[in-house]
């Protein structure tokens, strides 16, 4: 076996059932948008309610989950806050993107999001700025999605180094409110190799045009990416490729910023 082969081997992992619930407990709290009982907690992960009810009481001890004294439902505790507020801070993309997406957010009137790409998997939310004007996309910071959705799946397939029939699979298990065949979609992916930015008209959102543009890492792949959300009347043709343009200068900065030298 090649040498480099061996190289980018990745460890094998071996489950630890516990955590692995735990964290399925947190992510099933933090995406419902109401308190769940321990039956229902059970239920949505095919746990036994004992030892759904056992790890609760631990992650309840740990103030990373709260519970109602009279309703008997749990949600998210504020042992969470700190450990995400630690996350953020100590990103050095949030940090720098911030001052970035409120410009690009003023200007251009769009809600203006820094996301982390997480392999094939999701993409999370480090940092945004709303615009002042009516149209506000419903995304929060540590929002996660699926890492091909909407204009910034495209950059993720455009630059990253996934294999073809991964990244196939991963396409046909998207949900879209008007999803792109996967031959055209495949299509708009060259495009954006050679245009280096990407826009989805109302493939994700219907009536909402996203532009993305990648954030590079020394090899060429696409580790972040800055997004701009938009009505579509707002963002007609020559203004979505205005404000990628801006925003592709913006993500070349940052890239330096971040690894120390301008991508070739």
């Amino acid at each position: 076996m090649p040498r480099t082969a061996l190289a980018e081997k990745k460890p094998r992992v071996r489950p630890v059932p516990a955590v692995t619930r735990s964290i399925a407990i947190l992510r099933l709290l933090g995406r419902s948008p109401e308190p769940l009982g321990v039956k229902a907690i059970a239920q949505a992960l095919g746990l036994v309610t004992s030892t759904a009810l056992h790890i609760l009481r631990v992650l309840v001890q740990e103030e990373l989950v709260k519970v109602d004294p009279v309703t008997k439902r749990y949600s998210l505790g504020v042992g969470m806050l700190p450990l995400a507020r630690n996350v953020i801070e100590r990103n050095s993309f949030a940090s720098v993107v911030q001052p970035v997406l409120d410009r690009l957010s003023a200007k251009w009137g769009v809600t203006a999001i820094g996301v982390q790409i997480t392999g094939l998997d999701h993409m999370v939310v480090l940092a945004l700025s709303r615009s002042q004007g009516a149209f506000s996309l419903h995304v929060d910071v540590g929002s996660r999605f699926p890492a091909l959705i909407s204009a910034t799946g495209r950059l993720v397939a455009a630059f990253g180094d996934h294999s073809p029939s991964e990244v196939e699979k991963r396409f046909k298990a998207l949900r879209w409110q008007s999803a792109p065949s996967l031959e055209a979609w495949k299509k708009e992916v060259e495009s954006v190799k050679r245009k280096g930015f990407s826009v989805d008209r109302g493939n994700y959102i219907s009536g909402v045009t996203v532009v993305a543009v990648p954030v590079l890492d020394p090899r060429g792949r696409v580790v972040h990416a800055l997004v701009g959300a938009g009505v579509a009347d707002q963002l007609d043709n020559g203004r979505a490729i205005a404000l990628a343009n801006d925003m592709r200068a913006q993500a070349e900065r940052i890239s330096e910023l971040l690894f120390g030298a301008k991508n070739g």
